[in-house]
């Protein structure tokens, strides 16, 4: 990757633990999204809970340049949307505001809906394994859009409107089990999606779509059905807290020894991940306003951990999870089974002294769907280690705060390139580090 220079460097001098408390905001994996459904209605909307992270200020510009009205509300981290006067938008504004997001995609069936037509340029996004988007294009294909490739990305149309159809996901994807409810909600018929993805952030999205006035069904067999209608209203809501950075901070506690209360942290969101947070020795307390995680002393158990869709352990609680894992006694098998590419984090962390070696077999677990396909998609980790301060360049989002994880708890000072893109998912990130006693500094300006 490129690193953007001194702004984008911080000094991590670990070794000391990280106390005190923090807060955690709306889901990013809810919020953008519920950001694109405000343009589905034809009243205005009001989101509460609402992070300032760069996926927001990605959507929030790409919204008022499609004539979207968005503007601060009454409390903090509330945003009014007004979608009253939607328009076309001008193709290079877009692919100037979307180059870093993959969260375009899901302007399309919106789009159709109000305009007629839709453009999305090529897409960013982490690096992290195959989301092909070629998916998405064939699920608007089946509501009847058509799809023209252009030099700088690609034009749609709906010249028939969209109509309800039979979807059966290869594998559930949040973003696919997205694009459907995005466009069936306003199609003609009836839309029945199969193998969908449940994710909580899933179930807040539908309740934002219920609340605009949106007929949708979820079986207990991943089946959602979706019942089109003819208009949708504005919606209020306040975003589920976002469990994935939740973690991210549980998993600091532990690798650094510290104890952290994060306020906003949801149990029923994370009963997956707690258990396998006390399966390694972590303690945690749950109370009406958030959990508290601490390492309790003693040693850390090494365990057999397999990621999976929801309910199952996710893939983003995974990075950070290993850097605690590297001081867990004995032998650690991880499993990563949603993205290919996802444990290429733990080169940087075998240079600071971690014992991690990578498989292609499917390791500790069932077979999964990328056994026999060269990826290096297994983890075995001996410790504990004694980590050492060494130079990072952050190759994704979770992977980049897990390499923040790594830094803290190593001895030693640490060079961390490319911290701006922990600002896609953690808000306020380097000011809760110093909230929480870490040691860390921007080249000739100290936090903390």
């Amino acid at each position: 990757m490129t690193v953007n220079g001194a702004d984008d460097v911080l000094l991590v001098h670990g070794g000391t633990p990280l106390e005190g408390e923090i807060r955690v905001r709306g889901a990013k994996n809810l919020v953008p999204k519920a950001m694109v459904a405000a343009l589905l209605g034809s009243a205005p909307s009001r989101l509460r809970n609402v992070p300032d992270i760069r996926d927001v200020r990605v959507v929030r510009g790409l919204l008022q340049l499609h004539g979207v009205t968005v503007r601060p509300g009454e409390e903090p981290g509330e945003l009014v949307l007004d979608p009253t006067y939607v328009e076309s938008a001008n193709v290079a504004d877009i692919d100037a505001h979307a180059g870093s997001s993959r969260i375009p995609i899901l302007f399309c069936g919106p789009l159709l809906h109000r305009l007629g037509h839709a453009f999305i340029p090529g897409l960013g996004g982490c690096d992290i394994g195959g989301r092909p988007i070629d998916f998405h294009f064939d699920v608007l294909r089946q509501f009847g859009a058509v799809i023209e490739k252009r030099a700088d990305g690609q034009y749609l149309e709906a010249p028939k409107g969209l109509r309800g159809t039979k979807i059966r996901l290869p594998y559930p994807s949040v973003g696919a089990t997205e694009q459907v409810l995005l466009t069936a909600v306003l199609a003609e018929g009836v839309t029945v999606l199969s193998n969908a993805a449940v994710e909580p952030e899933i179930e807040d999205l539908i309740c934002v779509l219920q609340k605009m006035g949106a007929i949708i069904a979820m079986d207990t067999d991943r089946t959602i059905r979706i019942t089109g209608v003819d208009q949708l209203g504005g919606y209020t809501h306040r975003a589920l807290s976002d469990r994935l950075e939740a973690a991210s901070w549980a998993s600091a506690a532990l690798a650094t020894e510290g104890n952290i209360y994060v306020r906003g942290a949801q149990q029923r969101s994370m009963m997956t991940f707690l258990n396998t947070y006390r399966k390694v020795g972590g303690a945690f307390e749950i109370d009406d306003e958030g959990i508290r995680f601490w390492h309790p002393g003693g040693q850390l158990k090494s365990i057999a951990l397999e990621t999976d869709v929801h309910p199952g352990f996710q893939t983003d609680w995974q990075q950070p999870l290993v850097v605690a894992l590297t001081q867990a006694t004995g032998l650690s098998i991880v499993h990563e089974t949603v993205y290919e590419s996802r444990l290429g984090f733990t080169s940087a962390l075998n240079q600071m002294g971690a014992h991690i070696q990578l498989y292609r077999e499917c390791l500790g677990g069932s077979d999964c769907r990328f056994g026999q396909r060269n990826f290096l998609h297994s983890a075995v980790v001996s410790g504990p280690t004694r980590l050492q301060g060494a130079d990072l360049v952050i190759p994704d989002l979770r992977g980049g705060f897990s390499y923040l994880i790594a830094a803290l708890a190593a001895q030693g000072t640490s060079r961390v390139h490319g911290i701006d893109l922990i600002n896609r998912g953690y808000e306020n990130f380097m000011d809760k580090l110093v909230e929480l006693g870490a040691k860390v500094e921007l080249p000739g300006k100290a936090l903390g």
